[in-house]
């Protein structure tokens, strides 16, 4: 198997790995990045992002994705399309093998590979993603003013999602597929005491439906009387929470039961020396593309800080 030498390797794409690939560019650092199997992550499936700073119109996702891209490649960042397939972190420098073909000797490595929403599995969420299907209130509720929308889950995800498109929406339904919520209490109240939100108990969703362009919508079905029914709603909003893509590092990197990488507080560092965690990989709270952006500039100039550290030390 070929090798070759990196200082900054870059494993996944999206807001955090682009913005790392600028800073890490501009500090001379030639970074190589590794974009993962969805270049530009979860904003590649998204249509209209209105929420990031510099875009007053508004830009479609991919677009977004884009630019990061070709401001990244503007400063010498080496973009390889690809999957890293395996790590190992047991020595230093670090290794990454990508598409099982070549390995990459890191100096430093930055971990932006995201998190993937879950999804109900249904053929008509796929269908209407992005045309009334959503994972993220904050990102899309404003589409919904003034509409009325669901959101299925039983979590404090779900509850807070819940009760945010409450102060957008007239209606919003919420549907819980046992007979209580998973939802720590102080967020269940937050619940009771949206008028504007009716809670279905033991619900489950069977379909989206909808006018092949827009969501109009759902059939629901008791899962203890077996009753169906549809309802007609303009938004359908899953939160059954999200999957972190950090599988290939849990022999080496400490992440939480879930899967998200721990970081020390107020870095971007892990446990392994010159591995730095970013984006939603390492971020189960926020999962927003400007939040992923700033960890991603705190991964390249903390990936900065060390080398140049063991160079000192090296002198």
């Amino acid at each position: 198997m070929t090798q070759e030498n990196a200082k900054v390797l870059i494993i996944g794409s999206g807001p955090s790995g682009y913005t790392a690939a600028i800073y890490a560019a501009r500090a001379g650092l030639k970074p190589i990045m590794v974009t993962g199997g969805e270049p530009g992550g979860q904003l590649t499936t998204t249509n209209d992002v209105e929420n990031y700073p510099g875009y007053p119109d508004g830009v479609n996702g991919p677009q977004m994705m884009v630019d990061f891209q070709k401001q990244a490649e503007r400063f010498g960042t080496d973009i390889r399309y690809g999957m890293v397939t395996s790590v190992d972190f047991s020595g230093y420098p670090h290794k990454a093998v990508v598409d099982d073909k070549y390995e990459i000797i890191a100096e430093s490595v930055i971990v932006s590979t995201g998190a993937s929403a879950k999804y109900l599995g249904l053929p008509s969420e796929d269908k209407y993603l992005n045309k009334g299907v959503s994972a993220c209130a904050v990102c899309d509720g404003f589409f919904y003013k003034g509409k009325t929308v669901a959101v299925v889950g039983g979590g404090d995800t779900a509850a807070e999602e819940a009760t945010y498109l409450a102060n957008l929406c007239p209606k919003v339904y919420l549907l819980v597929r046992r007979d209580e919520m998973r939802a720590s209490q102080i967020m269940q109240n937050r619940v009771e005491k949206a008028d504007n939100i009716e809670v279905l108990w033991n619900t489950e969703t069977e379909e989206i439906l909808g006018d092949e362009e827009s969501v109009t919508g759902m059939r629901v079905k008791n899962n203890v009387t077996g009753e169906s029914k549809d309802i007609d709603i303009d938004g359908f909003f899953v939160a059954i929470g999200h999957q972190p893509n950090t599988e290939i590092f849990k022999d080496f990197l400490e992440m939480d039961e879930t899967g998200y990488l721990k970081v020390i507080p107020g870095t971007s560092k892990t446990n392994i020396e010159g591995v730095f965690a970013t984006g939603d990989a390492a971020d189960k709270v926020y999962r927003q593309a400007v939040t992923a952006a700033g960890t991603g500039c705190m991964g390249a100039l903390d990936a900065e800080k060390f080398l140049l550290a063991k160079e000192m030390n090296v002198v």
